[in-house]
């Protein structure tokens, strides 16, 4: 069996983000850097009853090699006709179960988050995935409890259930996504158990991956909203390179608009100017004024040459600050 990843350093993977990590933004962070990808996570119920909006979120770029489909789920049948459904889907190397989700809509199904308040149904669903899927690895997405910290309690019942590796987001479901990260707990799991702990949760630069990789003793780090706006942070991590040439910026700016005019046609014009105005916060001349044109602009050559000359190395006013704290 080949080797899908190598966590005998560290590994860096792009958190699934519903609207932003799509096909195009994956292939972007793929080709500049980025050890994994992962699906937008996708409801279990969704694939038995075959969505069409779900399939097509199963597609991939040729270079998302190894590839992680997430999927959310509590019924022990559904997963596994879930599961049944990608065994037959080639280029899928992991089947990775979210537990981490606090969006209500998700937790009201007991769904996402919501499994961290029953651990033997979690273990189950884990343990379902682990029995059916021909994939050549099963991993779990969680947080540190759902009101409660357990951190170490909820990790082993992961590792005895099947995961062959774990992603920690350093927050309760009660914390979401704005109390401090606890990355003493991640620390606590990758002391505790004995599969690889891949650490999440305000993880924006690369100082401050090179941090929690260094206090937590993780395995990998995975980014999400960090990378919204820079992805070249995979690309600082796997070459160690502190700073980032604008030059490369604007290739991997063009690089993203690029894929997005082919994944979706013109519209990707429409979809593609949430991305431009987070990227042109990185400290560009007239960005306000940039903003304000992209808004009024749906033809692909025009974008495209407006970025070209906006996001020239001569237009940069200075490299965005990194933040110091852990």
């Amino acid at each position: 069996m080949k080797k899908i990843l190598d966590f005998s350093k560290p590994v860096y993977v792009l958190a699934p983000l519903a609207g932003l990590t799509d096909l195009p933004f994956r292939s972007v962070v793929k080709k500049f850097g980025v050890d994994l990808t992962v699906s937008e996570m996708i409801s279990s119920n969704a694939l038995v009853y075959q969505s069409a909006k779900s399939l097509k979120m199963l597609e991939k770029s040729p270079l998302e090699n190894p590839y992680s489909v997430q999927i959310a789920g509590a019924d022990e049948e559904v997963i596994k006709g879930a599961v049944e459904i990608l065994n037959e889907i080639e280029g899928i190397d992991i089947i990775d179960l979210n537990c981490g989700c606090p969006v209500p809509k998700i937790v009201s199904h007991g769904s996402g988050s919501s499994l961290l308040k029953d651990l033997d149904h979690m273990g189950m669903m884990i343990h379902t995935i682990k029995r059916y899927s021909t994939k050549p690895l099963t991993s779990v997405k969680i947080r540190i409890g759902f009101d409660e910290k357990k951190p170490v309690e909820i990790a082993r019942v992961c590792e005895e259930s099947g995961a062959d590796f774990i992603a920690v987001h350093g927050r309760t479901r009660s914390g979401k996504f704005k109390s401090e990260v606890d990355y003493d707990a991640i620390k606590k799991i990758k002391e505790a158990i004995d599969i690889p702990v891949v650490a999440n949760g305000d993880i924006d630069s690369y100082e401050k991956a090179q941090r929690v990789l260094k206090y937590t003793g993780a395995d990998g780090v995975m980014i999400g909203r960090g990378a919204i706006g820079k992805p070249w942070i995979f690309h600082q991590l796997k070459y160690g390179e502190r700073k980032i040439d604008p030059s490369l910026m604007r290739k991997i700016i063009l690089e993203h608009f690029g894929q997005m005019i082919n994944f979706y046609g013109d519209y990707g014009v429409v979809l593609f100017r949430k991305h431009l105005h987070t990227y042109s916060r990185a400290g560009y001349r007239n960005a306000s004024e940039f903003r304000d044109r992209i808004n009024r602009l749906s033809e692909p050559e025009a974008v495209r040459e407006l970025i070209e000359k906006f996001f020239d190395p001569s237009n940069l006013l200075a490299m965005p600050l990194e933040k110091a704290d852990i």
